[in-house]
């Protein structure tokens, strides 16, 4: 399995869709066994872009702290599990999800969403 999240100085970057990074960790028997981080470079809010990225990777699960409802639902229809709500060290957030601790919320964009729409 994979998980992916939005990545800025190892924590989850607040704001997915202008994220310049992703860091995505490999799981075997439930357990993180490598990651690598990714550019995003021009992917900022494509949701069809960041699909294609995240299937192209072979990741099955985001977590991601707020997300504007249109991404998300890009993101599920291609069977992606999307978790919102989540925050701190992505490391950590990571294993708490593996171990059924993970905290999260039902967020969307979460940054004034000045500069763009969310419809």
């Amino acid at each position: 399995m994979k998980i992916a999240m939005p990545y800025s100085l190892g924590r989850i970057n607040e704001h997915f869709g202008v994220s310049q990074e992703f860091v995505i960790f490999d799981v075997e028997d439930g357990k993180i066994t490598g990651k690598q981080i990714i550019s995003n470079s021009g992917l900022q809010h494509n949701h069809g872009g960041l699909a294609n990225l995240f299937t192209t990777e072979g990741v099955e699960v985001i977590i991601a702290g707020g997300m504007g409802p249109p991404m998300a639902n890009a993101l599920r229809s291609i069977g992606l599990e999307v978790i919102t709500g989540a925050s701190g060290d992505a490391e950590k957030v990571a294993s708490d999800y593996l171990s059924g601790q993970l905290v999260t919320s039902s967020v969307g964009c979460n940054h004034g969403c000045s500069g763009h729409e969310h419809q």
